[in-house]
């Protein structure tokens, strides 16, 4: 099919971020607030009516939410496909300076709630509209007891535009007008940093990656300093929240934003360190193939090239008539709904100059709507990030109809939808394979991204952890930084890497984010979880999908512990669920050891 690889903005607002249509949307929501906030501060937790006044006032919070997430998502993506426009860029920064009032008047309610004893919060949730959302109102009780006083809460609250917001977006400025120059093979190339990632990882030519590589790294190195004093402020900016709040350390929120147990990170952890070895005989034995004496940070994600079987490159439409098409096989619904997301321009994928790094599926918008961001270049890769963003897109989608409180999921079980849509369409392109050689190349792509999530987000997670233990006594240099990464690298692929890459910390946009930090762990708990889920689809596919569906719905209303016993009847602070997933893609290693044994 033909498809257009642009998103359709004007189908939210008409004229763009200086147009009249978002104007009077930006006035609309701030009546809307005021109303709502004059609503909050007037409830009374004790009142006799309390449950039902708080019930309805709970609806009104949901449409100021949904029409504020809906503009300043709007406003990131217009500044995400063009990060020089200006006029998106400040419109985010007034939506931001908008919703802190509400903000600190949701918390203000909350510490209300936090009054209530135990009882009476319990006598409060039997209200019917409250007793649905019961889990996520427990949460923000529970979160309201941590805050200090009115007065200091919103301080912090309006220092954040200024302070962790603001500093994300200074990172994300100054990465969006950096330029990586280099002279390949084919005559000088100035890429975008969004570029020069894609062609370093991608191309063919190990001289053009080593080229990029060092481009790379000297332009990171440029500007070093700059992204270490950033990076500080961010983390120390949250260490000083994080204790205000009165939380122990500084994983005890990242653990409470993904709703899961120090136990079941510690238990993944620990398998996948456990295993490390099984992922190094690959990384090894794909440097033979590619003919290279020493495996470095470039190369790890390149595709293998073979006499008789070039790297698979599609089009657009190609690559999206192939998810699709391998989506079918598993459900109707997630591809129908991936089919309607592509027909009705839900999805950004033109490469060009401009665009920010990366790729994503928003929050919902539009009662249940999301758009995706990425930039497909047309390798395999890109096909794989088409699927895992529709992936997150099914599952805002299938939680539509759920009470609005009870469609926040935590990110970790976010990363499960999309990289189940990513292992749908992987193991079907396997069997697709006409010769050995492409075989090898399509499980070389699945390795690469169980080797990114074992070994890459595994460094990643070794790095923000050390780093943090430091920061909390003070500055950590940008010399420094590039230790801990370097070391972090070291320990997560062991002998495979021969050269590592001290920057990475300043290169990885993840790092940077303000919402939440350890953003990194939840991709390698997403990706065991889906296995999980995936090795159950093999046991019993037929109506499996409905099964996959119960599930998701219930991501924003349980633990991820209780998810898992309800929907798999596994204990994730045991191994034995962690070993059985990772058996999957050490299966895949065995394969591609065997099949090219006689390539060496």
């Amino acid at each position: 099919m033909k498809f257009n690889d642009t998103w359709d903005l004007d189908a939210l607002f008409q004229g763009g971020v200086t147009g009249q249509a978002f104007k009077d949307e930006l006035g609309k929501l701030a009546d809307e607030r005021d109303a709502v906030i004059a609503e909050m501060d007037a409830f009374d937790v004790n009142a006799e009516n309390a449950a039902t006044t708080f019930a309805d006032l709970q609806a009104k919070r949901d449409d100021f939410a949904n029409g504020f997430m809906t503009a300043i998502t709007y406003a990131n993506m217009v500044a995400d496909a063009d990060m020089r426009d200006e006029a998106a860029t400040a419109a985010v920064n007034k939506l931001q300076t908008l919703f802190q009032p509400y903000e600190i008047a949701s918390k203000s309610i909350n510490k209300k709630l936090a009054t209530l004893s135990d009882e009476a919060f319990e006598q409060f949730l039997a209200e019917p509209r409250l007793a649905e959302i019961a889990f996520p109102l427990s949460e923000e009780r529970r979160d309201a007891k941590r805050l200090p006083d009115d007065q200091a809460e919103a301080l912090l609250s309006e220092l954040q535009v200024d302070g962790l917001s603001g500093w994300a977006n200074t990172y994300a400025t100054i990465s969006s007008v950096m330029t990586i120059s280099v002279d390949l093979a084919d005559g000088h190339h100035d890429f975008s940093v969004g570029q020069a990632m894609n062609k370093m990882y991608a191309d063919p030519n190990p001289e053009n990656r080593a080229k990029i590589f060092e481009a790379w790294e000297a332009a990171f190195t440029q500007y070093g300093p700059v992204f270490a004093d950033v990076l500080n402020h961010l983390a120390g900016y949250r260490l000083t929240t994080q204790k205000a709040h009165g939380y122990a350390d500084f994983l005890e929120e990242p653990l409470e934003y993904n709703r899961i147990k120090r136990e079941t990170v510690a238990a993944m952890w620990q398998a996948v360190a456990d295993n490390k070895e099984t992922f190094v005989k690959f990384l090894d034995r794909k440097k033979a193939l590619l003919g290279l004496d020493n495996l470095n940070w470039q190369d790890v994600e390149t595709p293998l090239n073979f006499d008789d079987a070039q790297p698979t490159t599609y089009t657009y439409d190609e690559a999206a008539d192939f998810v699709l098409e391998n989506f079918r096989t598993f459900g109707d619904k997630l591809a129908d709904f991936a089919q309607y997301a592509l027909e009705n321009r839900w999805i950004e994928a033109e490469d060009r100059p401009g665009k920010r790094p990366g790729g994503y599926s928003t929050e919902p918008i539009n009662n249940g709507e999301s758009r995706i961001f990425m930039t497909f270049t047309g390798s395999r890769n890109d096909t794989q990030t088409l699927a895992h963003e529709l992936g997150h897109s099914f599952h805002t989608d299938v939680l539509k109809d759920e009470p609005a409180s009870n469609q926040a999921y935590a990110m970790n079980v976010a990363e499960t939808a999309s990289t189940f849509a990513e292992q749908i369409v992987s193991t079907a392109t396997l069997k697709t394979a006409k010769s050995k050689s492409e075989r090898l190349q399509l499980l070389n792509a699945k390795l690469e991204n169980a080797t990114a999530m074992f070994m890459n987000i595994r460094s990643r997670f070794l790095f923000e952890t050390a780093f943090y233990k430091e920061r909390q006594d003070g500055f950590v240099s940008e010399s420094r930084l590039n230790e801990l990464m370097s070391e972090a690298q070291k320990e997560a692929f062991g002998s495979a890497l021969n050269e590592t890459h001290p920057h990475f910390w300043a290169s990885k946009l993840h790092f940077f984010f303000d919402d939440v930090p350890f953003y990194n762990f939840p991709y390698t708990f997403g990706y065991l979880f889906s296995l999980g889920i995936y090795a159950e689809y093999l046991k019993q596919p037929e109506r499996f999908e409905e099964r996959y569906i119960a599930l998701l719905k219930d991501t924003g209303k349980m633990t991820t512990e209780d998810l898992a016993k309800k929907h798999l009847n596994v204990d994730l602070t045991k191994p034995e669920f962690w070993q059985a997933a990772i058996d999957i893609p050490a299966a895949d290693v065995q394969a591609f050891l065997d099949e090219s044994a006689d390539l060496i």
